[in-house]
């Protein structure tokens, strides 16, 4: 035999005797996808916290809960709202609607007329001014109304006065803020007769606000010592 000969007879007689576990190679293990967690630091939207001095009462047929902003120039005095711990900025939404005293008599007779201009401020607990908002509409007709007030001597056990249009408002409150304040500054009442007036008085109703809500990146736990 020559010597090529016996080397192929070597490896052959190798390659034999390796187990054949060991020749084979298991395929490697495919592990499942882990879902990914949900991002940190996700918007929540909520309603917040509300101590409303004036509340007008609930909406009849939208169940919602109408609140007065009173002129005044104490933040305390006015509609406070607490804005729960957040990281960045948050966003404050609500509608804003001015106060109507409906008459049926003068909507049957076709003289119920009213225009609206109302301005409010949203206010920090320190009085620095973070933004103002205008609702303006006008009223002719039962229509006109946003709903009706359940808890008056009316018709229904309605009260006399309703609100009236609808602005949605979104304002900006800082990290830093942990309360507003809502505080009316003017109203402006154009009848069917006479010149518009302006009533400014502190105490008097200015507007009216519902669906209050706050839209806030939750602040993380804070870590005791």
């Amino acid at each position: 035999m020559t010597l090529m000969g016996r080397v192929l007879v070597m490896v052959t007689a190798a390659a034999m005797a390796i187990p054949l576990a060991a020749q084979t190679r298991k395929p490697p293990t495919t592990r499942k996808p882990v879902p990914a967690p949900a991002p940190a630091g996700a918007t929540k939207k909520a309603a917040p916290e509300m101590v409303c001095p004036a509340p007008l009462g609930a909406g009849v047929r939208t169940k919602l809960s109408f609140c007065e902003v009173l002129a005044g120039r104490d933040p305390g005095a006015g509609v406070l709202i607490r804005i729960p711990p957040h990281r960045g900025p948050a966003t404050l939404t609500f509608d804003l609607h001015n106060l109507h005293l409906y008459s049926e008599e003068q909507v049957r007779a076709k003289r119920a007329f009213a225009r609206y201009t109302a301005t409010i401020g949203v206010l920090t607990m320190d009085n620095t001014l973070v933004s103002r908002a205008v609702v303006q509409n006008e009223f002719r007709t039962a229509a006109d109304l946003v709903d009706r007030v359940g808890g008056g001597a009316g018709p229904g056990g309605v009260k006399a006065v309703a609100p009236t249009g609808v602005e949605p408002v979104a304002v900006t409150i800082a990290e830093a803020d942990e309360q507003v304040s809502l505080l009316g500054e003017k109203v402006t009442i154009e009848g069917a007769s006479g010149p518009p007036t302006t009533f400014s008085q502190p105490g008097r109703p200015i507007a009216v606000v519902s669906n209050v809500m706050i839209e806030y990146r939750p602040a993380p736990p804070r870590r005791g010592r």
